[in-house]
């Protein structure tokens, strides 16, 4: 993992924001081009910052940084609307995304 990374993954994940770098940069509270210095490779944020894009994503550091998790932003909702849920709805939501995981498994052969 490297600057490269950070850049290229705040790019993927404004996009899934579907925000412009301009729009967010003015909501971070900075001049418009700052979120283009960062993924143009000019600077990196600060870790003050960092802590900011993420809480502006609404992902944690750890999921900012876990490469396998393809859209970070719908598992830090789908974990939040869990945490809500009884445990019998786990169990249910459990026996739904085995079935889905099956189905995307037998398209895939």
């Amino acid at each position: 993992m490297n600057a490269d990374y950070i850049r290229n993954m705040i790019t993927q994940l404004r996009l899934k924001k579907n925000v412009s770098e301009h729009r967010m940069s003015l909501e971070l509270g900075h001049a418009r081009s700052y979120i283009h210095g960062i993924v143009s490779g000019r600077t990196l944020p600060s870790m003050a910052e960092f802590l900011a894009l993420c809480e502006y994503f609404e992902i944690t550091p750890e999921q900012f940084f876990h490469e396998g998790t393809e859209n970070p932003i719908l598992m830090n909702q789908l974990i939040n609307e869990c945490q809500t849920l009884k445990d019998e709805d786990l169990v249910l939501l459990l026996t739904l995304i085995d079935k889905l995981k099956k189905g995307y498994t037998a398209d895939k052969k």
